[in-house]
Order: C-alpha cells, then sequence, then structure tokens
C-alpha cells in the first residue's frame, strides 16, 4: 500500500495496552455491536481501522464518558477473518502506518470515527531500516524482564528473526503498561524504537506480587 491509499478518515476501535506496530500481526476478538459494526464497514471498503489506546481518566468513568484518545495509533488491515455463528469476528489485524489523530467527527453505528493524517510516517510504508544495535544485549535484557515475570517466549523463534521483524515482534509482546506502550509507538524511527524498548526492558523492575497488605 502506498500513501495515497491511505484514508483521510478511519473509524476507531480504542484499546488500553495494546500496541500494534506496521508489519505486525495481531489478533483480535470482537464481540462488542459497535465493533462488529466497525469490522462490518471496514470489510465493505478498504479493510482498514484505526487501532488506538484512550488515554484513561477516573472522571471519564464516573461521568460515563468516552475517553480522550492519544494522539498518534496505528491503522490495521484486516488480513484474516471469521465469523462466528453469533455474529462475533475472531480477527487478524496487519499494521500498515502509524497515523495522526487530527479530530474526531461523531459516530458512526456507534463506533467512533476521526480525521487522520499518515503523512509524518512514510518511512512507516517504506520500511526503512535501524541503525545498526546490540541484538544481543537486546536479547538478554527480554529474557530477564521474561524471567522476572514468570514469563515464557518462543525464544528459538525469536532469535530466528531478522533485525527488522525482532523490532516490530518484542515491542508487541512485552506486557508493558500503556504509557510505555505508546512510547514505543510514538517512537519517530526504528533506531529510536530500538533505545525506548532497551530502557524499559532495563529499568523494569520484579512485577508486583499484589497489593500491599
Amino acid at each position: 500500500m502506498t500513501l495515497a491509499d491511505m484514508p483521510p478518515e478511519a473509524g476507531l476501535f480504542p484499546l488500553s495496552g495494546v500496541l500494534l506496530l506496521p508489519r505486525g500481526r495481531l489478533p483480535l476478538n470482537v464481540f462488542e455491536p459497535r465493533y462488529i459494526a466497525l469490522m462490518e464497514d471496514a470489510l465493505a471498503s478498504n479493510r482498514l481501522i484505526g487501532l488506538i489506546q484512550p488515554r484513561w481518566r477516573e472522571e471519564d468513568d464516573e461521568d460515563n464518558k468516552a475517553p480522550p484518545l492519544y494522539t498518534i495509533g496505528t491503522l490495521g488491515r484486516i488480513t484474516s477473518f471469521t465469523e462466528r455463528a453469533d455474529g462475533t469476528y475472531a480477527v487478524t489485524l496487519t499494521g500498515v502506518t502509524r497515523f495522526r489523530l487530527l479530530r474526531e467527527t461523531g459516530l458512526r453505528r456507534g463506533y467512533r470515527l476521526a480525521r487522520i493524517d499518515v503523512s509524518s510516517f512514510t518511512g512507516d510504508l517504506n520500511e526503512i531500516p535501524s541503525e545498526p544495535f546490540d541484538r544481543a544485549q537486546l536479547l538478554a535484557s527480554m529474557r530477564r524482564y521474561f524471567e522476572k515475570r514468570g514469563l515464557d517466549a518462543r525464544w528459538s523463534l525469536i532469535e530466528q528473526m531478522d533485525d527488522s521483524m525482532l523490532l516490530v515482534t518484542l515491542p508487541m509482546i512485552c506486557p508493558f503498561p500503556p504509557a510505555e506502550k505508546q512510547a514505543l509507538l510514538d517512537a519517530a524511527s526504528l533506531t529510536d524504537r530500538v533505545r525506548v524498548l532497551q530502557t524499559l526492558l532495563d529499568m523494569a523492575g520484579p512485577e508486583p506480587e499484589g497489593p500491599p497488605s
């Protein structure tokens, strides 16, 4: 897909703590009526939806308001889907390019619409490589991070990935908090993403065992 294929407006799928990077693949279970409508409309047109994180605020819950959104999200293309008997969907989104949210334009069938701009992220479409980085150090930090949290990964597959796919996969599978996921998405280039990812992995302490007694 090229810059000319990018729509000026997109339906939004706000999801907290979920990161979709260009060329990444994200499975989704879609069951809310408004997002079923979003999938139906996307499948009937360009198959593109805007995945973006909400900026959660306590007062939004209290007032039953739609939460404000971060300004940068990712256009994802529906590359596979299964419609279940109950009308829900199992979908795979493949990241195409990041976008900047300009303004929301209202609701359509219950989901949020927005004007978007992708012109700042042409490198996402052209796959500009990162500068050389310390791959061994990054993977070692990733292993420590997973061990601290008692998580497992298919390390043999991860180690076989080329650098560009590694820098898509690692940020997406790490269970970082939403603000840290957003920092990875906001990184201007793959080289910047490496720096952010390495910093987040090195700064992460052990996962808390539970609330203080």
